[in-house]
């Protein structure tokens, strides 16, 4: 039995759109460690992104782009017949334009996490999960480090053997908002319903305690490898579902806590 892993939180952000606001942005950023800008396709636009991005620069909060299938009427979860190279120029134009607004407030991109439907179909495709994973290299230099832009995706899936391929960092993710089935597939919801905060801080406390382990808990009480190659988590927890700024409170309480016990922190 090994320490857990070191653990993050994450949060897809900046998903309003002109007038139209989505989710408390100001008070999430004061809460997590990692945020997913929406780039255009699903959600936001110039004004939106430029604020997203200004806004996690004055909570210290790393940046990645959050990507979609081209579906604003759909928020980005219905699924689309799309072709790998397809896909490929659409994350590139898209994370180019978080590109810019990351370059024009001097911050590095961390990391690339597709949303939504395409999240699913690039962790069951290995062709699309390589086009996406591969879209991080051609932003290499805009990443803080020499390792590159990280790719934020489901442990276990095309989503962790493309990164492994291509020799990409990984970020392998977990939801504490969103359930598994047994065959490891995430249930992504259109609407995400109102989870109450004890139910998020009872899957949190599982979720961490199985992190020894390399593990995580099914829907239907199975366990499921994570991979043995991941050395980081990060716990997602959506700007979009009811009471969101409380459910990312307790779960990065109970993340410090993990990372402290293990000697991260």
């Amino acid at each position: 039995m090994s320490k857990p892993l070191k653990a993050t939180v994450n949060c897809d952000m900046g998903e309003g759109f002109s007038l139209y606001t989505i989710g408390d942005d100001e008070g999430l950023m004061k809460t997590i460690h990692l945020a997913n800008v929406a780039c255009g396709f699903h959600a936001s636009d110039f004004s939106v992104m430029n604020k997203t991005v200004a806004l996690a620069k004055s909570n210290n909060v790393l940046v990645g782009a959050h990507p979609s299938l081209p579906d604003l009427q759909g928020f980005g979860r219905r699924e689309m017949a799309i072709e790998p190279d397809e896909l490929e120029s659409c994350f590139i134009y898209q994370v180019g334009a978080l590109d810019g607004f990351l370059k024009r407030y001097g911050l590095p991109m961390n990391h690339i996490k597709p949303h939504g439907s395409v999240y699913g179909q690039t962790a069951r495709s290995i062709d699309l999960a390589r086009a996406v994973v591969g879209v991080t290299k051609i932003f290499k230099s805009s990443a803080a480090g020499p390792q590159g832009v990280a790719f934020m995706g489901l442990a276990g899936t095309a989503h962790q053997q493309a990164t492994e391929e291509l020799g990409v960092p990984f970020i392998a993710e977990w939801f504490a908002d969103l359930d598994y089935n047994d065959e490891g597939k995430l249930l992504i919801t259109k609407k995400h319903d109102p989870v109450p905060i004890e139910v998020v801080r009872q899957r949190v406390n599982t979720f961490l305690g199985l992190q020894r382990f390399h593990k995580v808990s099914t829907i239907g009480g199975k366990l499921l490898d994570i991979g043995a190659n991941v050395a980081e988590v990060s716990i997602c927890c959506h700007s979009d579902t009811p009471g969101a700024v409380e459910i990312a409170q307790a779960v990065k309480a109970l993340v410090d806590e993990s990372n402290k016990e293990a000697g991260y922190v």
